[in-house]
């Protein structure tokens, strides 16, 4: 037999190569799932992602953030209500879906609710024939959103809170909410409730267990029955849990992860221990950021210049979503029904930037590499091919990972995205990322946990070459999604500090910008006066002032500030010199009285209108005035109570309060008293001032 030598030579190579494209192309079981890990409902859930709130209800008409139950229906009575608007600016945002407040702290409800007095169906509005929630279920259907019931468990009005009759009315209430307005994606349970015993409503008189009284197992499941679909928001979820904080922002460490049997709805140590999650948490319960765009949570007209600007909130977007939170943003619709024109521009804006920063995935156009790959079906490709069923994931067992990328050119970076799939659970617990310079590999950014979605920033670098390393993980790493961007940069508006003396000083940390400004309430440009050092503003003033950039033209937001009179003559009435730090104009100090009280002399007569107070700004936020009495005098001896009253959400919300008085009063000294502290201990005084301005 004579053999052909060509032949046995390519036989030789060919069944070696035959066999490893037999094994790479052979496919493998996914990884296993590592506990908890989320449910159908969930997954739908994390697709929105981006939603609006909308708080519209009596405290619009009443001007407070926490009604007390005894308003008059009378009072609700919108003008111009028209849901369409509030939908078209959602989905304009690019947002998902709305969830509105159907029934606050004060009982109102926004429908005619056959179980209660206190509702719609009494007021002016429409005749008394209005059903708010059915107009807003119908504009979010005809606009594709998603809609969303707010109901508050606590009720300041109603004569049975407290006793087991009250959760059958609450139960029937919320029968009416889930069966006759379609499907609902969230049913949002706020954990403020009376069981503090700080607060005083129209009839709340009985102090609760928080524990125990509203029987959630029971209420939970009448929830499922009537929109099983829809996932369950609260404190400890058991769907959704609050990110612990009313400033929009999630951790740089966030679980999905929770221990959710150790929580209940209201329990104090909840934003220290569990808000950012457990790594060893028993049950996937993703966490929400909710945030105001404005200030407070419903609308005050004395707000409407101090609507959140966009450098304020693409750092919440970037704290939310780029930190493993889904996004919940508060419209505070005003007494036209409207969500008003500022608000809409602004969150218009958001949606701009994000689409300008995320346009161009450079990941797309790179060549990807990885240590480690668990087989063909779960190659590194799969991170940038954008199908969402697809997945890179390491072998079983082997937890440190790098993924190579290669640029096709040099290219300037600042941002970098990634994604696990979360399926099978959160797993990533630190990486680090490296650019390729002239300097050789440096490390760029790094962090602890990804989950659904991670998004870095950090300073712009020239790079061709980027490392992703996954340093430690709860076991054998998944990609879904990776991401590398050039956002454009955002010129911020100046940072303003004004001084007790009247100093005020502005600034922008960026070199080579002109700040221009005006203080007669005209928009300023680059024609307008320039800012060279400080100045002085004794009196109440409005000023305005922008950052420009005069290389390119372009200009940031307009920083608007409504100075009130200057306290370069005012004193603590006190023997305790650290009393000035109450009225320094500093927000990063305080001073604890004594005996819950602050005395100041004004060093002169004035009309004062109002008065606010800001709470400590530190960590713990000991003594947090919730309950005040004001008080003003013209002799520092002889006093006259001017308001008695409390400030509502303050703990959750400690930004500055600003009280109207019900009639502008002529006075040299003012008394602010604490009637009750957040912790029975000292009253805090962060900055106290006077409203002498409309």
């Amino acid at each position: 037999m004579i053999f052909d030598v060509s032949i046995l030579s390519m036989k030789k190579y060919l069944l070696p190569l035959l066999f490893l494209l037999a094994c790479e192309g052979k496919e493998v079981s996914p990884p296993s799932p590592v506990y908890p890990i989320p449910s159908s409902k969930q997954l739908a859930w994390h697709e929105l992602e981006y939603y609006g709130f909308v708080h519209f209800n009596m405290n619009t008409f009443s001007d407070m953030e926490w009604g007390m139950g005894d308003e008059s229906p009378s009072q609700f009575n919108p003008t111009e209500l028209d849901t369409r608007q509030w939908a078209k600016v959602v989905k304009d945002a690019g947002m998902k879906g709305i969830i509105i407040t159907a029934k606050h702290h004060d009982g109102f409800c926004l429908w005619p609710s056959a179980y209660t007095e206190h509702s719609v169906k009494n007021s002016p509005w429409r005749n008394g024939e209005g059903d708010l929630i059915k107009e807003l279920a119908e504009a979010c259907e005809e606009f594709g959103l998603k809609f969303g019931i707010y109901y508050s468990p606590w009720d300041r009005n109603h004569a049975d809170y407290g006793k087991p009759e009250y959760i059958t009315y609450m139960r029937n209430q919320l029968t009416e909410l889930l069966t006759n307005y379609g499907e609902i994606f969230e049913v949002w349970f706020d954990g403020a409730n009376g069981g503090d015993g700080y607060y005083g409503g129209a009839n709340e008189t009985r102090r609760v267990d928080k524990k125990s009284y509203y029987d959630w197992e029971n209420t939970f499941a009448l929830v499922r029955e009537l929109q099983p679909n829809a996932v369950i928001f609260g404190d400890a979820g058991p769907d959704v849990r609050w990110v612990g904080n009313e400033h929009g922002f999630a951790y740089e460490t966030t679980w999905s992860n929770l221990l959710r049997d150790s929580i209940y709805a209201g329990m104090p140590e909840y934003s220290d221990l569990y808000a950012p999650g457990q790594e060893n948490g028993t049950h996937w319960v993703p966490a929400e950021a909710d945030v105001s765009i404005r200030p407070g949570w419903y609308y005050h007209a004395y707000e409407d210049h101090k609507v959140k600007t966009l450098p304020q909130l693409l750092e919440i977007y970037y704290k939310s979503i780029g930190q493993n939170s889904a996004l919940l943003i508060n419209f505070p619709v005003d007494r036209r029904g409207l969500i008003h024109e500022k608000d809409a521009e602004q969150i218009i804006r958001l949606s701009k930037k994000i689409q300008e920063d995320f346009t161009d995935n450079l990941i797309t156009k790179s060549k990807l590499t990885a240590s480690n790959t668990r087989g063909s079906n779960f190659k590194i490709d799969h991170v940038a091919d954008g199908n969402n069923e697809t997945y890179w994931a390491a072998e079983d067992g082997i937890i440190q990972n790098e993924i190579l990328i290669k640029l096709p050119q040099k290219t300037k970076i600042n941002r970098f995205m990634a994604q696990e799939y979360y399926p099978l659970g959160q797993r990533i617990k630190s990486f680090t990322l490296e650019a390729k310079t002239e300097n050789g590999w440096e490390l760029i950014a790094e962090g602890t946990t990804i989950g659904v979605k991670r998004i870095l920033r950090f300073a712009d670098v020239e790079t061709d070459e980027i490392k992703f390393k996954i340093n430690d993980a709860k076991a054998s790493p998944t990609l879904h999604n990776l991401g590398i961007y050039n956002a454009p940069k955002l010129l911020i508006e100046p940072i303003l500090k004004r001084s007790k003396s009247g100093i005020v000083e502005l600034s922008i940390p960026e070199s080579n910008v002109d700040i221009y400004y005006t203080l007669d309430g005209s928009e300023p440009d680059e024609k307008s006066q320039k800012y060279v050092s400080s100045f002085e503003i004794l009196e109440p003033t409005l000023l305005k002032a922008i950052s420009f950039n005069p290389s390119n033209k372009t200009q940031s937001e307009v920083l608007t500030a409504s100075l009130d009179i200057a306290k370069a003559k005012w004193e603590v009435v006190s023997s305790d010199s650290n009393a000035e730090q109450a009225i320094d104009e500093d927000p990063n100090t305080f001073w604890k009285s004594p005996n819950n009280e602050i005395i100041i002399d004004l060093g002169e007569a004035i009309t004062i209108k109002g008065f606010s107070y800001l709470p400590p700004q530190n960590r713990y936020m000991s003594g947090v005035i919730l309950k005040y009495s004001f008080l003003t005098s013209t002799d520092g001896k002889n006093w006259v109570e001017q308001e008695t009253g409390e400030f509502s959400n303050i703990r959750n919300n400690p930004i500055e309060q600003s009280i109207p008085l019900r009639t502008p009063v002529n006075a040299q000294f003012i008394k602010l008293k604490s009637l009750l502290t957040s912790d029975n201990q000292s009253a805090a005084f962060g900055e106290v001032g006077v409203i002498s301005i409309d």
